[in-house]
């Protein structure tokens, strides 16, 4: 009798944890993400001595409660799977993982709780929560425009490499050491910085051709911001063509994740996971 009722609580408690398709599971993670920003804002916090100074009991004491909490919820996702070690060792995991320990870890290593801002780390669970999978589709064209534009963009670079080497010899020739330029890799260091238009005014030129040089080098600067700008620009163009959309490339706003094998990704409305078979928590 107390089997059915211990399978039906790890049951309800994965639909709620991993799932955000209910309203318990929707709550659950929206609390989650507020204490996630309240955790790292506290640990921002921490890194400001005046604040640290005044406060630095009660921001103490709100680190380890945060951190019990999390510990709590690392457990019960652990506990709730029937592989704890698909979930242990994927890549949120080892992210909840990561952004519990680091408090524990400071009573041995002072300093080291800084390291609980990976915990931003876990915001990447707001695609899931808040279902913006369906924008994913623009980023997937844009990565795929990149791809698609990688040579020519490589060849532009390389060739703005070569012109940064020639300009900046000039420049050395030029102005010499007594104006900064001591030697032809920091004379190449000034020329990317110009050519960038970033321009850290660590070293200018002094001579009226030198000035010359560079305002040349500025305006093509100018130029060279703009090429793969517009490489990428007509690739992505292409990409947003309308084609018919694979079923593979699909964006499926399930957010399920399969209770025997942690499997996400499932297609909308599916019954039984893709992977193992397991029937989901579908309701």
């Amino acid at each position: 009798m107390n089997k059915p009722q211990k399978t039906n609580w790890k049951t309800k408690l994965h639909e709620i944890i991993y799932g955000a398709d209910t309203p318990a599971g929707k709550w659950f993670d929206i609390i989650l993400l507020i204490t996630i920003i309240a955790s790292i804002i506290l640990v921002m916090l921490e890194s400001v001595r005046s604040i640290d100074k005044q406060f630095h009991n009660l921001l103490n004491i709100s680190e380890w409660v945060i951190t019990i909490l999390f510990t709590i919820e690392y457990i019960a996702r652990v506990i709730t799977v029937k592989k704890p070690l698909h979930y242990i060792f994927s890549f949120y995991g080892l992210v909840d993982l990561l952004s519990t320990i680091p408090k524990y870890i400071s009573l041995v290593f002072g300093g080291v709780h800084a390291l609980a801002a990976l915990r931003a780390l876990r915001l990447l669970r707001i695609f899931r929560i808040l279902k913006l999978a369906r924008y994913l589709g623009a980023s997937n064209n844009l990565v795929k425009a990149l791809k698609a534009s990688r040579a020519k963009i490589s060849v532009f670079l390389f060739a703005v490499v070569i012109v940064a080497v020639i300009l900046g010899t000039i420049m050395y020739l030029v102005e010499g050491e007594e104006n900064g330029f001591s030697n032809i890799p920091k004379s190449v260091y000034w020329c990317i910085v110009t050519l960038t238009t970033v321009g850290f005014g660590d070293i200018a030129p002094q001579t009226p051709l030198g000035q010359f040089i560079a305002s040349l080098v500025m305006i093509l600067g100018y130029g060279i911001i703009a090429v793969p700008t517009g490489i990428v620009s007509a690739e992505y163009t292409s990409q947003n063509k309308p084609t018919p959309e694979p079923e593979k490339d699909k964006i499926h706003l399930n957010t399920q994740s399969c209770p025997n094998c942690s499997a996400s990704k499932h297609k909308d409305n599916a019954e039984f996971c893709y992977n193992c078979g397991h029937k989901l928590n579908n309701e």
